[in-house]
Order: C-alpha cells, then sequence, then structure tokens
C-alpha cells in the first residue's frame, strides 16, 4: 500500500509546495515548526484543501484540482492522532475505542478491538473514564480510536510533543508496535530527530514549505 502527495497552498507570505511518495510502515515528516508539516497533514485529512495538486492513497484520488476531485473528510478512510488525545470526555474508554469501529461498515474493518487492544496495553483502563488517565494512556487509547476505524492511512501530528520524557518513554514502545503490527502507511509528524531515529524506516525533510530531502 502507498500514497502519493503533490500539493500546493498559500497563506498570506507563507508558499508550501510538497511533492513525495511512501508506502507501509513509519514515514517521519520532520522539520522545524512552522515549516509546513501539519498543513501537508490537513490537506491529505480533507480538512485543509490545496490550492493545486494531486492526493492518492493506494490508488484511490482524494484530492485532484484537475480533475475536480475532492473527498470529504469521513470518504477519505484516513485516521488522524493529534498532539492532545481529544477523547470523547462522557464515554468511557471501551466506548471511545468502539466508536469509530461501530461506524465503520463490516466488510471494511481489518482492525480487531481484543487485538488492538492487547497490541496497545489498554486492557485494564477499558472501564475508565479519560479524565482519569495519565497522558500517554490517553494517547494510546486516542491512536486504539482511530485504528479502529480500519483506515488506510494513519496521520499523526507530533503525538508526544504535549507528554513529559517519562510518557514518552511509556508510549514510544506501542507505537513501533503498533508500526510492526498494522499494515498500512502512518505518517509521523515531528521536530525530534530522536523519535525519527527510533520509529522511522523513511524520512521526508521539510524546511519553508519545502521539501529538503
Amino acid at each position: 500500500m502507498s500514497f502519493d502527495v503533490d500539493v500546493e497552498l498559500r497563506r498570506g507570505d507563507f508558499a508550501l509546495a510538497v511533492a513525495f511518495q511512501a508506502s507501509t510502515g513509519l514515514t517521519a515528516l520532520f522539520g522545524p515548526s512552522g515549516a509546513g508539516k501539519t498543513s501537508v497533514l490537513n490537506m491529505i485529512a480533507g480538512v485543509l484543501k490545496p490550492a493545486r495538486g494531486r492526493i492518492a492513497v493506494d490508488g484511490q484520488v482524494l484530492f485532484d484540482s484537475v480533475a475536480g476531485v475532492n473527498l470529504k473528510p469521513e470518504h477519505r478512510k484516513v485516521g488522524y492522532i493529534f498532539q492532545d488525545a481529544r477523547l470523547f470526555p462522557h464515554l468511557s474508554v471501551r466506548d471511545n475505542l468502539l466508536y469509530g469501529y461501530k461506524l465503520t461498515g463490516a466488510a471494511g474493518r481489518y482492525a480487531a478491538p481484543d487485538h488492538i487492544i492487547e497490541v496497545l496495553g489498554i486492557g485494564a483502563l477499558l472501564e475508565r473514564q479519560p479524565g482519569s488517565l495519565s497522558g500517554g494512556e490517553q494517547q494510546r487509547v486516542a491512536v486504539g480510536r482511530a485504528i479502529l476505524t480500519s483506515p488506510r492511512l494513519l496521520l499523526m501530528d507530533e503525538p508526544l510533543a504535549s507528554l513529559d520524557d517519562a510518557r514518552k518513554q511509556e508510549i514510544l514502545p506501542y507505537i513501533e508496535q503498533l508500526r510492526d503490527d498494522v499494515k498500512i502507511p502512518i505518517l509521523y509528524v515531528t521536530h525530534t530527530r530522536a523519535e525519527v531515529d527510533r520509529l522511522a524506516a523513511a524520512v521526508i525533510g521539510i524546511e519553508n514549505g519545502r521539501v529538503t530531502s
């Protein structure tokens, strides 16, 4: 499975023009803050429209400015994990995990709740409320919720940025295990070299809205 991105966007004085290809496994989009990394993720997810370009995942076109294709976010089958977990505070961990799973038709599911719960080590948290979890626990639940929608592509926008060093070391092994277990492309945004070295099979450098490597 692979994805292709070739997009352009201008916002005020900032111009972004990025093109790259990636495949199954974890690809790091690496660069300083303000380089345009999150904008790239938002264009792939469909919450930000490129001025020009084309985005395709596993052969399906999500956006094509020439052909007039612009799928709605809910039709792209793209999972998105943010810096903060954004769990539903009124739902238990179990119900957070199953929310997207239930919305995904049985024919489109490849991720099983019991397996993902085991991979992420969150079985003991299922009956708890999000407000009672640590930051690292919340992020593991957020990762599980995203994977249980059975996305064809997973976007991770600096998922460790809001955690202290101890919580980062807690969650990194789970991201590694997920990377190896779920055979879909993962695009992982970070400006931390240690995360790149530990997690990434491929690295796309980006600076000032341009690919540098």
